[in-house]
């Protein structure tokens, strides 16, 4: 039987169970990355998860269980302290699906409802970066419709951060699902 993926906004009880998936979705890359780069990193995104920076931090649950979760913030600046990036539309960030409901659709569910959401904002896109280390993730990305938005491209340290954009105009206006 498949079970029902209810997507909502997290409720502020929900930040440390969106913590624990986003660490637990997350850990692969502390295997690959040099251990310094790794706990800035970790912290980072446990500071965000924590912060009041986020527009809206949405979340993904099968029966009383959240397994997703993502944040979107409003510009560049809320999102990673960098105005100079110059983008003023909102930016997905810390998509995280629990490997264990990895194949089920979430990461397209939790994309849909912040597309959704940036369009009731009256955004024209919708913004996100990545590394290549999450090559699955790109190629979600790409299916999506996101193309990439070289001119928002961040090195951290030596890992380049590539920027990528969703047109909202043109992209589908479909849910998941």
């Amino acid at each position: 039987m498949v079970q029902k993926i209810i997507i909502r906004e997290a409720e502020n009880n929900d930040r440390d169970a969106i913590a624990e998936v986003i660490l637990d979705a997350y850990h692969q890359y502390s295997e690959i990355m040099p251990e310094p780069l790794w706990l800035t990193y970790r912290k980072s995104f446990l500071e965000s998860v924590h912060d009041e920076a986020p527009i809206a931090r949405i979340i993904a649950k099968i029966d009383k269980k959240i397994i997703g979760s993502a944040l979107l913030f409003s510009s560049s600046e809320t999102a990673y302290g960098k105005p100079e990036l110059g983008i003023h539309s909102p930016i997905l960030r810390l998509l995280a699906v629990s490997p264990s409901a990895r194949g089920l659709g979430v990461a397209t569910h939790l994309i849909h409802e912040a597309a959704s959401r940036s369009r009731e904002l009256g955004a024209t896109t919708l913004n996100l970066h990545t590394s290549e280390m999450m090559a699955s993730a790109i190629k979600l990305y790409y299916r999506l419709g996101f193309k990439r938005a070289y001119e928002t491209d961040l090195m951290n340290g030596e890992t380049l951060v590539q920027g990528f954009r969703l047109d909202l105009q043109t992209s589908v206006r479909t849910t998941a699902g």
